[in-house]
């Protein structure tokens, strides 16, 4: 196979993970390993990149030696003062140490970026101690730069020193080289800017593509969100184009927790009721002293709501449908210790707990019940990367209990957990959520925050239904995010297939 061919086929492999840089990593292969002109390999001569430049290094100027006025020549400090082919400066200098020359290639060697590369094309200009120029004197100068372009990763992985990586003048100069005759050199430089220019195309042909998709999806989300039917479901789980499943998820959770996802029946007993059957459940456990008796919560004002909910339901604070909103119990993990596990916010992966593996905790008998775990929990992490983050206690087949940087909501009988849980994973619990932990110096939640979030309450006929709904729809959803894995994975190992061939 051709390069020729392997471009006309580029569609059979575009979805593979990033597909267009890895033709242009195919490219710059051949280009300086002989195939991509068809020539006798036994023109090209081997040595190293010290027999064909002069190596400048940089340094660095003091801060009353440059300036941001643009008088004198521009002073380079980085990679962050490369453009996407010429040098972007944002300082210059009257005064002048070390002066890379037009046509000279730099290269960074030290810091962030090390082996990335540039070329000056304009005006002479001072580089700092990050920088070195490499003045081409036996070779045609953008064929060296294919060379260097291919040795960025060599750099990367070769790079010396702890305070601050780098490369010195020893790893550039001693960099194997394999150099054909300079009309070859030449040729192939042209037939590589051909290639880039067909890479360039491709990327754009990707790009249109990619938002042609994301206009589609736009629409049919939006177009589902007024009409969310099944009939409508189409819209969504579409062959022409995919939505994001993450987006998918959003969607349909903010579809549930605004009514829009199943239809309401006026049959169904309103809201108003089930909010007072908690409310009597409350007052009877509170009178058995099961529960403490607290503070009632704060009245909801209009500007708290973020939307309107249909007839039948009720907006409320969290705190007004749970039982009790606490923290875990405070203990180091023992993996040896097995007859009281504690549940840490890392054994909890994906909605799921292997519960053979979680550790066990020395804790007194009489502590047990007060953070056992038990079918309908839901917990908070409360704090860390995973802040928010819910899980729904089903089936504990151990005794357990829960560690302090989880926070625990037991919801009330009267409610079905499984919504409670939708709504802890919809948008408008993590607008909240993030609004609650504005200004803290990490992010965090506490139980306060969260029994204040305003909670949308359906009659519970209805949650059912939309329970129901969203487990159909999530259903969908996951099969549509195999698919799409698959796909991937397809065109990844095609892509890998016809590069070994090109390779061979």
């Amino acid at each position: 196979m051709t390069l020729e061919t392997f471009f006309e086929k580029f569609e059979l492999f575009a979805d593979a993970p990033d597909a267009e840089a890895k033709v242009r990593e195919l490219v710059l292969d051949w280009a300086v390993t002989g195939k991509l002109c068809h020539t006798d390999s036994a023109e090209w001569s081997e040595g190293v990149l010290g027999d064909v430049i002069e190596l400048i290094s940089g340094q660095h100027l003091l801060g009353h030696e440059h300036n941001a006025e643009g008088r004198g020549i521009p002073y380079l400090t980085g990679p962050s003062d490369f453009g996407e082919k010429n040098p972007i400066p944002t300082r210059w200098t009257e005064q002048p140490k070390v002066t890379a020359k037009p046509g000279d290639i730099l290269i960074t060697v030290k810091g962030s970026g090390v082996g990335k590369t540039n070329v000056l094309v304009d005006q002479p200009t001072a580089i700092s101690r990050q920088l070195m120029a490499i003045r081409v004197t036996g070779a045609e100068p953008e064929f060296v730069h294919l060379v260097l372009k291919r040795a960025a990763e060599h750099f990367l992985n070769t790079k010396i020193g702890i305070a601050i990586p780098g490369i010195g003048r020893r790893e550039v100069l001693s960099l194997k080289v394999v150099l054909p005759s300079l009309a070859e050199q030449k040729r192939i430089v042209a037939k590589v800017d051909e290639l880039m220019a067909l890479c360039d195309r491709l990327e754009a042909q990707q790009q249109e593509r990619a938002a042609k998709h994301t206009t589609l999806a736009r629409a049919s989300l939006a177009r589902f969100a007024d009409a969310p039917t099944p009939a409508n479901l189409n819209l969504l789980f579409h062959k022409s184009y995919s939505i994001p499943p993450t987006d998918l998820r959003k969607s349909i959770l903010t579809l549930a927790v605004q009514g829009k996802l199943v239809p309401q029946d006026p049959n169904d007993e309103p809201a108003t009721r089930l909010l007072a059957q908690i409310a009597e459940e409350k007052r009877r456990l509170i009178a058995v002293g099961t529960i403490r008796d607290k503070k009632g919560p704060l009245p909801i004002t209009e500007d708290e709501l973020p939307f309107g909910v249909p007839s039948g339901w009720e907006w409320t604070r969290v705190s007004s449908i749970t039982r009790r909103i606490h923290y875990g119990y405070t203990a180091s993990a023992k993996s040896e210790l097995k007859d009281v596990r504690l549940l840490r916010i890392t054994d909890i992966q994906n909605n799921f707990v292997d519960w053979p593996s979680v550790p066990g905790c020395e804790i007194a008998k009489d502590d047990v019940g007060q953070y056992r775990l038990g079918r309908g929990d839901i917990l908070v992490a409360r704090t860390g990367g995973t802040v928010g983050k819910t899980y729904l206690v089903q089936d504990v087949p151990v005794v357990a209990v829960f560690a302090s940087y989880l926070i625990r909501i037991q919801g009330a009988t009267s409610l079905l957990d499984r919504y409670l849980k939708l709504f802890l994973e919809s948008p408008t619990y993590w607008v909240q959520l993030e609004e609650g932990a504005r200004g803290a110096a990490q992010p965090n939640v506490n139980g306060q925050t969260l029994g204040n979030m305003v909670v949308p309450i359906p009659p519970l006929a209805e949650q059912r239904r939309i329970v129901a709904k969203v487990d159909e729809l999530m259903a969908l959803v996951d099969q549509l995010e195999t698919q799409l894995a698959h796909s991937r994975g397809t065109a990844e190992k095609l892509m890998e297939a016809v590069v070994a061939e090109l390779t061979t």
